[in-house]
C-alpha cells in the first residue's frame, strides 16, 4: 500500500480557482473508482491541470485534501439538519433526512475514501470524530430542551440516546447510499425520521423504566 506523503506547511487563504480545480478533480477520480490511498498527487494534478507546486501551495498533503473535501459533506449535512427543530414535527424531519440522503449521494465517493483512510490514519479518524461531534452536541441540546419543556420523557438519557441515533443514523445513511436503491430514498428518510421521533423525541412516557 503506497504511503501518503505529509508536508508540514501550506499557504492558507481564500479559496482559489486552482484549489477548486484540485478538489473537483479529486472528487471526479474518486467517483470513477480511484482508491484514495493509491491515488498519487501527480495523477490528481494531471486531472486538475495544475503543477505539483500548485497542489502543495494549497494543501499540506493528501490528508489535508481529503479532510477539505469531507468538510463540504459535513457542513452541507449539518446546515440541512440544524434547520430543523422539534416543533417542526416528524414529517418535516423526514424531508430533512431526504435532503441529507441526497447530500450523501453527491459525496458518496468522498465518504468512501474517509472510511478507507480512517482505518489507518489517526488524523482522519480524529477529524471525523470532531465533525460528528457537532451533530451530537446539537442533538443533546435539543433533547434537553425538549425534556425541560415536558415533551420528551424526563427518564430519557440524552447522551446515550444521542449516541444511538446519531452514530446509528450515520451508519444507516452510509449503508443506504452505498447499497440502497435511490428510488427508496424517501421511504428510508421517513423511517429514519420516525425512528428518531417516536423512539427518542416523543417516546411514550409509559415506556420509561
Amino acid at each position: 500500500m503506497p504511503s501518503i506523503t505529509r508536508r508540514r506547511t501550506a499557504n492558507v487563504g481564500r479559496p482559489t480557482s486552482a484549489e477548486a480545480e484540485i478538489l473537483a478533480a479529486t472528487q471526479r477520480l474518486l467517483i470513477n473508482g480511484a482508491n484514495f490511498t493509491e491515488l498519487g498527487v501527480r495523477e490528481i494534478c494531471a486531472e486538475a491541470g495544475v503543477a505539483r507546486s500548485t497542489f502543495y501551495s494549497h494543501f499540506r498533503d493528501k490528508i489535508d485534501l481529503l479532510t477539505r473535501l469531507a468538510t463540504e459533506l459535513m457542513a452541507s449535512s449539518f446546515d440541512v439538519t440544524s434547520a430543523w427543530a422539534p416543533p417542526d414535527g416528524a414529517e418535516r424531519l423526514a424531508d430533512v433526512f431526504l435532503r441529507v440522503v441526497r447530500v450523501y449521494r453527491e459525496h458518496a465517493a468522498v465518504r468512501r475514501a474517509l472510511t478507507e483512510v480512517a482505518a489507518y490514519d489517526a488524523t482522519v479518524r480524529d477529524f471525523w470524530g470532531r465533525e460528528v461531534e457537532q451533530f451530537t452536541a446539537w442533538t443533546i441540546t435539543l433533547l434537553r430542551a425538549e425534556q425541560e419543556a415536558g415533551r420528551t420523557p424526563a427518564g430519557l438519557d440524552p447522551v446515550s440516546a444521542t449516541r444511538v441515533i446519531v452514530m446509528g443514523g450515520e451508519r444507516a445513511l452510509v449503508d443506504h447510499v452505498t447499497s440502497g436503491d435511490p428510488g427508496d430514498d424517501a421511504a428510508f428518510a421517513r423511517e429514519l425520521a420516525l425512528t428518531w421521533w417516536h423512539g427518542v423525541y416523543r417516546r411514550p412516557a409509559d415506556q420509561e423504566g
